[in-house]
């Protein structure tokens, strides 16, 4: 494949707008514009998680909060404590399920070739919550560790059996969706039966859950999560120039030397991965998974190698972003950042729809 890839290269002249980066083992080709905009989102991340750090019942500065970051004295002994016990895990946390669901949803529509994909959508993050509702209703007093290798094995349980209907001598993306569709159905059922018949205090807990929320996590929590971020983030970075090839159509990807199913199974796999611990977290933060990629996708185009990053500071961002809102809306009453994100992404889906209506 990589030959051919050579005679295609060779045959259309690379267009000023694209940097290229290629030897023998390696091709990377991402917009010239990836690099800057992703410095932005970043900095407008950090300026927003600073923010976020700063607020709560008791106000600090942003100055004071990157003081006492960098380890310099405010001069008051409670900021350490409230900013690095209290609220920077609840930040980080914010920022790195954003990032795994922007990743998972990023991946779900590339290879799925659907604007509308996505792991919330195809079923996994409901698979993913019933399996962490099971945990939190009927084993409270299970470790908190234990919940994205839950969230993992439901979404990828949902996963297997949706890919195992919709095969029929290969999987057709609407196909797919569709019935993806129906097991989001029959998960949520499930949810609801566990919520309705469950302890009153251990389904309290996991309806606030539920409705996706940062509130609380500690620093116990984003180590769970972390290790997740490290090895599939990278992993699917990796793959981007699969994901480019993927999306040609499956013919074309054959045609380039791709395995194509095998690669699929991989992708979504991570996809699941990702999206399950993200699940298991926080909770069902709604359609960041979905948006960010359409966001990423206006800023840098389609190409994989920049859109993956930009996509994943992007749900960073939108994720820290929610949280604040939330927290700010009707203080001192704090509202789960998945309401703030379904609030957007409801609306942007159903335009979406809307215009591939027009479309067809």
């Amino acid at each position: 494949s990589s030959a051919i890839e050579e005679q295609i290269v060779k045959m259309q002249p690379i267009k000023s707008s694209w940097l290229v980066v290629r030897n023998q083992q390696f091709s990377f080709q991402v917009d010239r514009r990836a690099p800057v905009v992703f410095m932005v989102l970043l900095v407008l991340t950090l300026v927003a998680m600073v923010l976020n750090t700063a607020v709560g019942e008791y106000l600090i500065s942003p100055l004071d909060v990157v003081k006492t970051l960098l380890g310099i004295d405010t001069g008051n002994s409670d900021h350490a404590f409230i900013i690095h016990t209290l609220r920077l895990p609840r930040t980080l946390v914010a920022v790195l399920v954003g990032m795994a669901l922007a990743i998972a949803g990023t991946i779900t529509q590339g290879i799925l070739r659907n604007p509308l994909a996505a792991p919330g959508v195809i079923g996994v993050n409901s698979g993913a919550s019933l399996a962490a509702v099971i945990l939190l209703v009927l084993f409270p007093g299970a470790p908190i560790s234990l919940l994205p290798p839950a969230a993992f094995g439901g979404g990828f349980v949902v996963f297997v059996l949706i890919y195992g209907l919709g095969w029929r001598g290969g999987i057709a993306p609407v196909r797919l969706i569709l019935v993806g569709v129906a097991f989001t159905l029959i998960a949520d059922s499930f949810t609801s039966i566990l919520t309705t018949f469950g302890n009153i205090e251990t389904v309290s807990s996991a309806l606030v859950w539920l409705a996706g929320s940062v509130y609380g996590r500690t620093w116990e929590q984003l180590l769970a999560l972390l290790p997740w971020l490290v090895v599939l983030c990278p992993t699917a970075l990796f793959m981007a120039r699969e994901m480019n090839v993927l999306n040609l159509g499956d013919d074309v990807a054959r045609g380039l030397g791709s395995s194509v199913e095998r690669q699929r199974i991989l992708l979504l796999t991570i996809s699941v991965a990702l999206s399950g611990a993200a699940v298991a977290t926080a909770g069902g933060i709604g359609f960041v998974d979905f948006i960010t990629p359409h966001i990423a996708r206006r800023l840098v185009g389609a190409s994989h190698q920049g859109l993956l990053p930009v996509a994943a500071v992007t749900g960073g961002l939108l994720v820290v972003v929610a949280d604040l809102i939330g927290r700010l809306l009707f203080a001192p009453i704090e509202l789960p950042a998945g309401l703030i994100t379904s609030g957007i992404g409801a609306p942007y889906f159903l335009y979406l729809l809307m215009q591939r209506r027009r479309a067809i």
